[in-house]
C-alpha cells in the first residue's frame, strides 16, 4: 500500500488529500491535515476522484460514429480522420466554421489549458470560440479589464480577518468559495462570527451559508445592481465614503456619485424587495466596521444585469477604502503570476472588436457568447447573412470539458443543432448528453493518471500556496492527456507543423516548450517568488507550500491601466446603468422567477455517476414558497409543470420558506434522460431535469454577453 499526496481538483477549493491505494487501486481518499490552506478539510466531493478513477462507464480508447453505433478505433487514424476532415470544411467554408467550447474544469487542468486556449484555436486560425465563461464568470474578466487594466486582476475577500462579510448572490458554505478557494468555509464564517464579525447575505434563496448568517435580506432576481446603486447613494449622500489610501489612485468618483443620486433607496424598492430603512442600515453598516468586503458570485454574475452588479460590488469596496487592504478585498501574489503571464501573452483584454452572425452580440477577448452558439449552427444564411466583422455559420464543433447540452440556456436546441454540424468531435471522459452526439469521442486521462498545478486558482486563494501534484500511477499506453490530443490535432489539422506565423507569444512557447511542465517551471521561475521558488522546490513539498496571508499594497503592481488609477467610472458601464434605469417600474406579470442552486455533493454533471454522490433523498426538486404554492393549489410531494418562453419539463414540488414569494429554485446539471447514446449507469437512473431547458438563451446581459441565469420567467402548474 501506498499513500498519494494531492489536490483534489473537483472544485475550486483545491483541497489537500491523502489517497491510499495499491497500484492503481484507490482504497481510501481523506483530508491531508498537512495541507497548509485545507488543513485537513475536504467536501463529499473528494470520493468521486476514487469513483471517476474506476467507473466503468468511463472511455478509455477513442471511438467513432458509424451509423448509429459507436466503434473504437486507433488514436493515430483518429487523428488522421479528424484532421483531414476539419482542412477540407476550412478549405470551404474558413477557418471561422469551425467552432470550439471548453467547459470549466479546464481550468483546473494547465496542462489542458494552454493546448486548449493556445495552441488549437491557433492551429484553426478561428475565432468561434465559446467557453463556460459567459454562463459564470465573464462579468468577473470583464469588469477587472475595464477597472484595473487587466481581467486577470481579481479581487479576493480576505474573509479570514474581515469584521463584516456582505454576500450577495454567493453561496460559500457550499461552494467552498468561487473565484475565491477558500476549503473549509464553514470553519471560517464560525471564526469570523467569533471574533466578533458580522455575516450579512443578500439573495433571493435563505442558502446554506444565509442560515448561518447574522442577517439575510430576500432580495428579487436580477435587483443586485439597483440594491447597490442604493447602497452606494445612502454611502454618498450621508458622507460615509472613506477610500483612505485609495484616494489619489482612483478616478471617476464624482459622475458615481451623480449615477448613484437617481437611485434612491424609496426608488428602488419596488425591484429589490427590500425596505429603504434596511438598505440605509446596512450602508451604514458597512461603512462604519474597521474592515468589510462586498463580494458576490453566480447570482450576481448569471444575469441581466451582471457586469453592473459586479462593477458596483467593486465599487463600493473602493469608496469604502476596503480594496487592497487587510479584511478588505485584496490581491494574491500567486508563484505563477497570471498577471505577468497576460502581460507576456499580450492579453489585455478587448470587448466587441468582433461579432456573432446571427444577434450581432459581442466577443469578450477572444470568445463569444455561448448563448449564441446553437443559433450561429442552426441559422440558414440566407435568414442571418454574415454580418460585417462576424463569423459564419458554424459547420463543425469541437467540445472539450464541459457538457453545454445541461449547462448553457436553452440546452434543448443547442441538442437539436447538433444533427446540422457537419463534423463534431469530444474530448471527453465520458459518453454524455453532449458527446453522444458526436461523430468522434477522445478520452483524455483522469486526475490522478496526470500530474497538476492549478495555476488559475492559486491565483484566487485565501492565502498565497503552491502545490504540486504527481500523476498517482502513468498513464497506460492506450492513453493520452488532453494536452497531448490538442497537439496532435493541431499537427494534423495544420498538415504538419503550426504556422509560427499565425501564434502568439503563449502559443510559440507551448511549442518551443515541448512540455506543459517546462512552461509551468519557467512561470514559477519568472514568477514573483524567483528562483527560490523554482519547480524543483515546489515538487519537494508534497503537502504544498504555504506563502503567507495576502499582502496589502498590491495595487501598485496590479494595475494595467495607462493612468495607473482604478477606472471607477468607465464609459461602457455607465452607459449601461441607462439600460437599468429603463426597467425602474416595469410591469410585473404573475409569472414566478427561476433561479438556480448548488449543492455541497455536486458539482458539475459528471459527477453524477458518483453512486455515493447521488444517493439519498431526491435533490432535483422545483422549490417554492408556501403563498406561492397555495395560491396555485399545489402541494408538496406532486409533481407540477414548469413552462418558459423556450421549454417544458415535469419535476417534483417541495414548498418551503427557504425561497422568497415569486421565486422557484432548480439545482443545475441534471437532466441525464435524454435518448439512447448517453452512457452514464447511474446518472440516468437518477434522471432529473435539466434547468437549462426553461433558461433563454435570447434572455442575456445584452452589455457582457453573460446568459441570465437566475432570473427566469416561468409558469408552475399541476399536471
Amino acid at each position: 500500500m501506498a499513500v498519494h499526496h494531492r489536490a483534489c481538483h473537483l472544485c475550486e477549493a483545491i483541497c489537500g488529500v491523502e489517497i491510499e491505494h495499491e497500484g492503481a487501486r484507490v482504497l481510501s481518499v481523506r483530508g491531508d491535515r498537512e495541507d497548509p490552506v485545507s488543513k485537513g478539510y475536504i467536501c463529499p466531493k473528494a470520493v468521486a476522484l476514487a469513483d471517476v478513477h474506476h467507473d466503468p462507464d468511463r472511455l478509455q480508447r477513442p471511438l467513432k460514429k458509424v451509423g448509429d453505433e459507436f466503434v473504437e478505433i486507433g488514436w493515430d487514424e483518429a487523428f488522421d480522420e479528424i484532421g483531414a476532415r476539419l482542412r477540407e470544411i476550412r478549405e470551404r467554408h474558413g477557418a471561422d466554421a469551425i467552432a470550439h467550447y471548453v467547459g470549466n474544469p479546464i481550468a483546473h487542468n494547465y496542462a489542458a489549458a494552454i493546448y486548449a486556449m493556445g495552441v488549437f484555436p491557433a492551429a484553426v486560425g478561428t475565432r468561434a470560440r465559446y467557453s463556460s465563461q459567459s454562463t459564470d464568470n465573464l462579468p468577473r474578466m470583464l469588469v477587472s479589464w475595464l477597472l484595473f487594466g487587466t481581467q486577470a486582476a481579481l479581487p479576493i475577500p480576505d474573509v479570514d480577518r474581515t469584521r463584516h462579510f456582505l454576500v450577495i448572490g454567493a453561496n460559500p458554505l457550499v461552494s467552498n468559495g468561487s473565484l475565491m478557494s477558500a476549503p473549509g468555509m464553514g470553519r471560517r464564517l464560525a471564526e469570523l462570527r467569533a471574533r466578533g464579525g458580522r455575516l450579512v447575505v443578500i439573495d433571493p434563496r435563505r442558502s446554506e451559508t444565509a442560515e448561518v448568517a447574522d442577517e439575510h435580506c430576500f432580495i428579487r432576481p436580477g435587483g443586485d445592481a439597483f440594491f447597490l446603486l442604493a447602497f452606494l447613494h445612502v454611502l454618498f449622500s450621508e458622507g460615509l465614503t472613506k477610500p483612505r489610501h485609495l484616494s489619489a489612485r482612483t478616478s471617476g468618483e464624482e459622475t458615481l456619485r451623480a449615477l448613484a443620486a437617481r437611485f434612491t433607496p424609496e426608488k428602488v424598492a419596488p425591484e429589490t424587495g427590500i425596505t429603504p430603512d434596511t438598505v440605509r442600515r446596512l450602508a451604514r453598516e458597512f461603512a462604519a466596521a474597521d474592515a468589510a468586503v462586498a463580494y458576490g458570485r453566480m447570482g450576481v454574475s448569471a444575469q441581466e444585469f451582471g457586469a453592473l452588479a459586479t462593477w458596483l460590488i467593486d465599487v463600493v469596496n473602493v469608496v469604502t477604502g476596503n480594496l487592497d487592504r487587510v479584511g478588505g478585498a485584496m490581491f494574491t501574489t500567486p508563484a505563477a503570476d497570471l498577471i505577468g503571464l497576460a502581460d507576456v501573452a499580450r492579453l489585455r483584454g478587448h470587448h466587441g472588436t468582433y461579432h456573432s452572425r446571427v444577434r450581432g452580440l459581442p466577443e469578450w477577448s477572444d470568445e463569444l457568447p455561448v448563448a449564441a452558439l446553437a443559433e450561429e449552427i442552426d441559422t440558414p444564411e440566407d435568414v442571418a447573412p454574415k454580418k460585417p466583422g462576424g463569423v459564419p455559420r458554424i459547420r463543425a464543433l469541437l467540445t472539450s470539458s464541459g457538457n453545454p447540452v445541461l449547462s448553457t440556456p436553452n440546452g434543448a436546441r443547442l441538442e437539436r443543432a447538433f444533427a446540422s454540424l457537419e463534423l463534431m468531435v469530444s474530448i471527453d471522459i465520458y459518453r454524455n448528453e453532449t458527446s453522444r452526439h458526436a461523430h468522434y469521442i477522445l478520452p483524455p486521462t483522469f486526475a490522478l493518471e496526470r500530474d497538476h498545478y492549478d495555476i488559475v486558482l492559486h491565483a484566487v486563494g485565501l492565502r498565497n500556496a503552491a502545490k504540486w501534484s504527481p500523476a498517482m500511477v502513468p498513464r497506460a499506453p492506450h492513453q493520452r492527456h488532453d494536452w497531448e490530443i490538442y497537439r496532435e490535432l493541431s499537427v494534423r489539422l495544420a498538415g504538419g507543423p503550426v504556422p509560427r506565423a499565425v501564434l502568439g507569444p503563449l502559443t510559440k512557447l507551448a511549442l518551443a516548450a515541448a512540455t506543459p511542465e517546462r512552461i509551468l517551471a519557467l512561470l514559477l521561475r519568472t514568477g514573483p517568488y524567483g528562483k527560490e521558488l523554482g519547480l524543483d522546490v515546489v515538487k519537494r513539498a508534497k503537502h504544498g507550500i504555504d506563502l503567507g496571508p495576502l499582502e496589502a499594497g498590491r495595487l501598485t503592481a496590479i494595475l494595467r491601466t495607462k493612468s495607473k488609477k482604478i477606472r471607477l467610472a468607465p464609459p461602457q458601464l455607465v452607459a449601461d446603468v441607462e439600460r437599468l434605469a429603463a426597467k425602474l417600474g416595469r410591469h410585473r406579470t404573475r409569472a414566478l422567477t427561476l433561479i438556480g442552486r448548488r449543492e455541497l455533493r455536486s458539482n458539475n454533471s459528471w459527477l453524477h455517476n458518483s453512486a455515493r454522490l447521488v444517493k439519498g433523498r431526491d435533490r432535483c426538486t422545483l422549490r417554492m414558497h408556501p403563498t406561492d404554492a397555495e395560491g396555485r393549489g399545489l402541494a408538496s410531494g406532486a409533481v407540477v409543470r414548469v413552462t418558459s418562453r423556450v421549454g417544458r419539463l415535469e419535476v417534483p414540488l417541495e414548498v418551503t420558506d427557504e425561497v422568497m414569494p415569486g421565486v422557484v429554485s432548480l439545482p443545475h446539471g441534471y437532466g441525464h434522460r435524454r435518448g439512447a447514446g448517453v452512457k452514464l449507469g447511474v446518472a440516468v437512473e437518477l434522471g432529473g431535469v435539466s434547468a437549462n431547458d426553461l433558461t433563454d438563451e435570447k434572455a442575456i446581459d445584452t452589455f457582457a454577453g453573460t446568459a441570465n441565469l437566475n432570473g427566469v420567467e416561468v409558469d408552475v402548474t399541476s399536471i
